[in-house]
């Protein structure tokens, strides 16, 4: 089973990309299951999106503690000594920040990062980053197929497609991995 968290402030679309990457999934004959978490819902407010992925159908309904990867959409809600303590020791982690922002403390983790905010703004998403998160995802994980991606994101985005997959592609060849 894959355990994934997304972390990010409320209208960077947390919520809907762990939606989309569950529709991503469930493409792929496997079973997601996605819920999400956050206080008030406002702009800007912390949000989290919790997705797992099995062969099997899932059975557990508690929370996800120790999860493989953890997607951060706001790099300002990264606590270094909490990623080192919950990340799984073979995990990943995504992070939406200019290439110019460093995370030495995180250096003995697998790391993704993309400028995801500059990415979306070019293609006209505003300060909406998820389908560039998952782009950058995807070039990390390495065993998504990238049309099932870009499926998803016909299927399940309600407005600017064609921008969205602009953004995907773009973060895609973007990401930096350390």
């Amino acid at each position: 089973m894959i355990e994934i968290t997304f972390i990010g402030r409320g209208g960077q679309g947390a919520v809907t990309g762990s939606q989309i990457l569950a529709k991503v999934y469930f493409l792929m004959g496997l079973y997601p299951q996605c819920y999400s978490l956050f206080g008030g819902e406002r702009r800007g407010a912390p949000v989290a999106g919790f997705l797992r992925v099995d062969p099997q159908k899932i059975l557990l309904k508690c929370e996800i503690k120790r999860p493989d990867r953890m997607i951060f959409l706001a790099a300002d809600l990264i606590d270094e000594n909490e990623v080192q303590a919950t990340l799984k020791s073979d995990g990943l982690l995504i992070i939406n920040a200019p290439s110019s922002q460093s995370f030495s403390a995180l250096k003995k983790i697998r790391l993704a990062q993309v400028d995801a905010r500059s990415i979306a703004e070019a293609a006209g998403l505003g300060s909406t980053i998820n389908t560039a998160i998952l782009g950058a995802y995807c070039r990390a994980d390495g065993s998504i197929p990238f049309e099932f991606l870009e499926q998803a994101i016909k299927e399940t985005v309600p407005a600017k497609i064609e921008a969205n997959l602009e953004a995907v592609k773009k973060a895609y060849e973007e990401t930096r991995l350390f």
